[in-house]
């Protein structure tokens, strides 16, 4: 099982991102994927997530409004669409996926994880 985050990079604040998360060797429509990040010299933290249809998403507080979730199955592949980035966004983000009917939202519970991809946000 292999999970390639993609799509990180340095961006002013106010600036947008993308980041892909290509999954493979999984049958990824029964994984709930969730995105977290770990800023510098901090604790990984929950950022957002997304169920195994997409029909349903949760986000943390800090990100609410600015950040989308989104998933393609036929392509085994999860979006992390970021707007009006900050740069307390700046962090290493990574995907993680857990074969689960409900969402991924602690670092707990997560069956893979991907390498990780750096999104910087300068002021």
């Amino acid at each position: 099982v292999q999970l390639q985050a993609s799509g990180g990079g340095l961006v002013q604040a106010g600036g947008s991102l993308r980041l892909s998360c290509a999954a493979s060797g999984l049958t990824f429509s029964d994984y709930a994927v969730g995105w977290f990040r770990q800023p510098p010299g901090k604790e990984r933290e929950f950022v957002a997530a997304i169920n195994w249809s997409g029909h349903s998403t949760y986000y943390a507080d800090s990100v609410k409004g600015r950040f989308t979730i989104s998933r393609d199955n036929a392509k085994n592949t999860v979006y992390l669409q970021m707007n009006s980035l900050k740069p307390e966004d700046t962090a290493v983000y990574y995907c993680a996926a857990k074969r689960s009917l409900t969402l991924v939202t602690t670092t707990g519970h997560v069956d893979y994880w991907g390498q990780g991809t750096l999104v910087t946000v300068s002021s």
